[in-house]
């Protein structure tokens, strides 16, 4: 009897490390960029290695797939990314499918270490900015983007480094700048940038 409780004891916890561990979800294949939607220049995005390499002008990639119809409202995105040189790219969420220019719809969470754009990564674009760089060029690191109700959180290596509470920044309408729900997109900003996704991972919160 004792031996068929440690059983169990062991199976359920082994049980729930793996529900714990299935609750991410890869948006990314590493082989193609099915499940994506390209806007404006397709060119600027490729899949080699097992990563999306992003170089080109103005584009961007909109996930379109399965996960939760594409659309999501409250929920955990973990990406490991790294910038070449003076790259500058985004991040954005709640955010729909735009054929050109900048996507109107949701926030764009910065991605920029070097570029001549001040504004850089973990910035939720012109609305609370980062200013200070927490990671180098050609260096892998996670942006891990945590949007819950009105608020949003960036972590870069683990670390919090932008906490934006939209309900306390701004009141009344944002017009389509606002936390709604939508899905995610990848950012081509120009041909001088170079980005390389390894990973785009994504976490439905109740």
């Amino acid at each position: 009897m004792k031996n068929l409780v440690s059983f169990l004891f062991t199976f359920l916890i082994s049980i729930t490390a793996f529900a714990q561990d299935s609750e991410w979800i890869e948006l990314f294949n590493g082989e193609n960029l099915d499940g994506w939607k390209l806007s404006e220049n397709p060119s600027s995005f490729s899949v080699a290695d097992g990563m999306i390499k992003v170089a080109g002008p103005r584009g961007h990639a909109f996930y379109v797939g399965e996960v939760e119809g594409a659309e999501f409202k409250d929920f955990e995105l973990k990406v490991e990314l790294k910038t070449m040189s003076r790259a500058n790219s985004g991040i954005f969420i709640h955010t729909e499918y735009q054929e050109s220019g900048w996507p109107a719809v949701g926030y764009e969470i910065q991605v920029n270490q070097s570029h001549k754009d001040w504004r850089k990564t973990g910035s939720v674009y012109s609305f609370q900015d980062v200013r200070e760089t927490y990671v180098e060029d050609d260096e892998w690191y996670t942006e891990h983007i945590v949007v819950k109700g009105k608020s949003i959180k960036v972590y870069v290596n683990d670390t919090l480094i932008n906490a934006f509470d939209e309900s306390e920044i701004r009141s009344g309408d944002l017009g389509t700048k606002k936390l709604s729900s939508g899905t995610i997109a990848l950012q081509a900003h120009d041909p001088e940038s170079v980005i390389y996704y390894r990973s785009v991972k994504i976490k439905v919160l109740d």
